[in-house]
């Protein structure tokens, strides 16, 4: 309860508000490139914000249709739904766009420790794992911190199960996220442990906050040696084996996995367009995939995203918004375990990427948004285009999404790099995003609509400025007269 100090210095400062003027900060001027959008923006932003249509529709994929795997009958159902939805809105040119993608299951599966004590420890295969024989495999642990720690223990690796129990570093305002040092375990943990002849792999989730949940993920196995089963276990179950390994417990494991890897199957991108007035054979792509993990609902990755894209061109064409360039929803497949729709895209479209003017990927999940990263396979073109993208995003100051930076734009638009496209990733404040990141909580319940009709307003306002500014963000230096 507060103190009497507290609640006296509380009233006086409410009192002296109620008579003093509130301070005024007066908005910095828009660039001159932003102003022929901003009546444009101001309206979008009105729209995105109206209702909780966006939401809405990220509720009906999530609740109705579920996670999205690869291969599943869910994520057909989802392609179908996602054409059905954009045919619905107006959209032209809805169609899909075939790709052979790997096909993984997870099968049943479950992991237990069995000495010096039995209990059931949860976990979650990873992606291109193989399954362990029928009966399991049982084996004392290893647990190691790190790629050094493997090295000086290898003798030890033969015949075990060996943990990697590298902790994700929380989230912070200066450096971001830690997500691309903890996740090389879960991309490479199996491999590494199998030179060493283990015989199975288990990876602390790669998350810096966990309520004794698994995060799933894809392991990548090159060539070497055969591959072993791997899964992710829980960030406390990992520091109790660690925990257990440094008392001298030696402790005991039994892994049962019927994951498979099975022939590649068919599926498809989806595509519709808002057709330019003027332009129509140049492209804006604005992004997310379709695809989820086979756990949660798939809400935050990349549900929202596959929403912000498809709201975003619902809503120019209901406010008569139809730029020069053709704005072109690119709903992608198999993000999550293969980037095969992203590859095959940038195969059959090669000889029209260099009319892509640019492509937005949303990826980061739909908290609030904060702004834009940007990418170019030319470092000239980047620092240009990335000068040009700053004095567009003051579009979005009244959504606070008015950051850009050079950075990384998504695993699916970096598949067009090769074709000189500048590449914008949709940025969004990720402090808990790793909380529920390929784990079971991903559900439509974690995001906030308001924070979705913000991503919906920042990636319209984008798409649409892009689509209709004379030039591209990537263009030569005028000569100097």
């Amino acid at each position: 309860m507060p103190s009497a100090r507290f609640g006296s210095v509380v009233g006086l400062a409410l009192a002296l508000a109620a008579v003093s003027p509130a301070p005024s900060f007066a908005a910095p001027p828009l660039p001159e490139a932003a102003k022929p959008y901003a009546e444009a923006a101001a309206r979008i932003i009105a729209a995105a914000r109206a209702d909780d249509a966006a939401w809405q529709r990220l509720a009906r994929l999530c609740d109705d249709i579920g996670h999205r795997l690869t291969g599943s009958k869910n994520l057909e159902r989802a392609i179908a739904w996602a054409k059905a939805e954009m045919k619905a809105d107006g959209q032209e040119n809805v169609r899909g766009h075939a790709v052979e993608v790997p096909i993984w299951v997870r099968g049943e599966e479950s992991l237990a420790l069995v000495h010096p004590r039995a209990a059931p420890l949860p976990m979650l295969g990873l992606g291109y794992s193989p399954g362990t024989p029928p009966g399991g495999v049982e084996a004392e642990v290893l647990v190691v911190v790190d790629e050094a720690d493997l090295e000086r223990n290898k003798a030890r690796a033969r015949g075990r199960v060996v943990v990697f129990n590298d902790p994700m570093r929380p989230f912070d305002a200066v450096c971001g996220t830690h997500y691309g040092e903890a996740v090389r375990f879960r991309s490479s943990g199996a491999r590494m442990a199998a030179e060493h002849g283990a015989v199975a792999a288990l990876v602390r989730s790669v998350t810096a906050h966990s309520l004794r949940t698994p995060h799933t993920g894809t392991q990548g196995y090159r060539e070497g040696p055969p591959p072993i089963p791997a899964a992710a276990i829980t960030t406390e179950d990992a520091d109790r084996l660690a925990r257990m390994q440094a008392r001298g417990q030696a402790p005991r494991v039994r892994l049962a996995m019927q994951a498979a890897n099975r022939a590649p199957g068919q599926s498809e991108n989806v595509i519709a367009e808002l057709v330019g007035r003027e332009r129509p054979d140049e492209v804006v792509v604005i992004s997310g995939h379709l695809d989820s993990w086979d756990v949660g609902q798939g809400a935050h990755d990349d549900g929202g995203g596959v929403v912000m894209a498809m709201e975003s061109l619902r809503i120019l064409r209901a406010l008569g918004l139809r730029p020069r360039r053709t704005i072109r929803v690119v709903l992608w497949t198999n993000e999550e375990n293969g980037v095969a729709g992203a590859k095959a895209y940038a195969k059959d479209f090669a000889a029209e990427l260099p009319k892509h003017v640019a492509a937005i990927e949303a990826d980061m999940g739909a908290f609030d948004p904060k702004g834009y990263t940007f990418q170019h396979l030319d470092p000239a073109a980047e620092r240009r285009g990335l000068r040009r993208l700053r004095a567009l995003t003051a579009l979005l100051r009244p959504i606070h999404a008015d950051h850009a930076e050079s950075g990384f734009a998504g695993v699916d638009v970096y598949q067009l790099r090769e074709g000189r496209v500048p590449l914008l990733g949709q940025m969004t404040d990720m402090a808990r995003y790793f909380d529920i990141h390929h784990t079971a909580a991903d559900t439509v319940d974690k995001v906030d609509p308001r924070e979705l009709a913000d991503n919906v307003a920042a990636m319209a306002i984008m798409a649409y400025a892009l689509a209709e500014m004379p030039g591209r963000l990537d263009d030569p230096e005028p000569e100097k007269k």
